[in-house]
């Protein structure tokens, strides 16, 4: 059967129910059908191509992580929900001519709601509504007070009102939806990896200047309520925060929409490819005639993504490693993209290994002191290999 959003996720589970196989196929490698297509000649069609043994079975996560997944993108609905009104609030404020968010950074930060929550109280007097911003904000109170003269429309007060019940209300439901992960957390099991006892590779100690690099990120208002990092810990078996670039939150998605079992894919070349940060080649006769970018929509890639820019000002390895790439490659999209694969390999050495990421002290030879080079350390090669 082809895998066609959601609505084969209950025949799936009601085939699989009593016992049968169900091969879910992608709906892209079955697209060339004859002739006029029906869904009779489609289901024929499908039939002789899974006769012939062409089509691949896809990558299904495993029964216990489903729910994760499924509290975790509920999540993640709800924070684009909050982020949407946050807009809102912007759009009805700048429409009254109120020029908050030109001397406050953050309108959602203490300063910020509580001049809108005594705006929506009544109070229009712009000095007393400057009295109630912190005092960590740079602008005087006067700039305040001059960006809070406008018109107080009835409608857009209305509007802001309703902006601001949308955001409290999203962030309910992110708060109730972390109590629901942490059950669904608490119920998987904790995952031990042998480490294999290589003689002469155990990885170097990290220098205290290199400690003092990776400074702890600032929390944010969205972020989950509860100890991600020790639970994705205990179920990985490893710590994938120890990468740089990956945060908690990256590796939440990384669990919630791959698991911990790698066993699904054969290589670190799969997991790539799967994730669609491999190129796309046709190949004819053993001969590659045409490249090409594979459309692919994965939440764990675009997480990769998103992990690979925050590298672009690292004091490490991985940062000097992402710097060398936008100079190298033709396009910043593409450095992001080749940056983003070596995350992802990266994160299927730890799961199927079970060994540490550790960046070591510089060479100090001439050679590597001239070029900068790094000792690095990562699961699965030696280091003579991974220098």
């Amino acid at each position: 059967m082809q895998a066609t959003g959601v609505y084969s996720i209950p025949l799936y589970d009601i085939l699989t129910g009593h016992g049968i196989c169900v091969v879910l196929v992608n709906a892209q490698h079955t697209k060339n059908v004859p002739g006029r297509k029906s869904d009779v000649q489609e289901c024929q069609w499908l039939m002789k191509l899974h006769t012939y043994g062409l089509l691949r079975d896809s990558f299904r996560l495993e029964e216990k992580m489903e729910g994760v997944r499924t509290i975790w993108r509920l999540r993640d609905r709800h924070v684009k929900d909050a982020s949407r009104a946050v807009q809102h609030m912007q759009k009805a404020l700048t429409k009254m001519n109120i020029q908050l968010a030109n001397v406050i950074s953050d309108i959602t930060g203490v300063s910020g709601q509580a001049i809108i929550t005594e705006i929506l109280k009544g109070e229009r007097d712009p000095w007393k509504l400057a009295d109630l911003k912190h005092e960590m904000v740079k602008a005087s109170r006067e700039e305040v007070a001059r960006s809070l003269e406008g018109n107080w429309r009835a409608d857009l007060l209305f509007e802001l009102r309703q902006a601001v019940d949308s955001y409290h209300f999203a962030h309910q439901q992110m708060r109730e939806c972390d109590r629901k992960l942490k059950s669904f957390l608490a119920s998987l099991p904790t995952r031990t990896l042998e480490r294999p006892n290589r003689s002469g590779d155990a990885p170097p100690a990290t220098t205290p200047q290199q400690r003092k690099a990776r400074k702890k990120p600032k929390t944010r208002r969205n972020e989950p309520t509860i100890d991600l990092k020790a639970e994705l810990k205990r179920i990985c078996g490893v710590d994938l925060t120890s990468i740089d670039g990956i945060d908690v939150i990256t590796a939440q998605t990384i669990l919630s929409e791959a698991g911990t079992d790698m066993s699904g894919f054969q290589t670190e070349n799969h997991f790539a490819s799967w994730l669609g940060l491999a190129p796309s080649k046709d190949i004819s006769g053993g001969k590659i005639i045409g490249l090409g970018k594979r459309k692919v929509q994965n939440r764990v890639a675009m997480a990769f993504r998103m992990a690979a820019t925050t590298l672009l000002n690292s004091k490490t390895y991985l940062g000097s490693r992402y710097r060398h790439l936008r100079q190298q490659l033709p396009s910043h999209a593409s450095a992001i993209k080749a940056m983003a694969r070596y995350l992802a390999v990266l994160v299927y050495r730890l799961l199927t290994h079970g060994e540490a990421w550790v960046i070591g002290a510089p060479r100090r030879s001439s050679e590597g002191a001239r070029n900068g080079n790094w000792r690095v350390y990562t699961p699965g090669r030696s280091q003579k290999d991974s220098s």
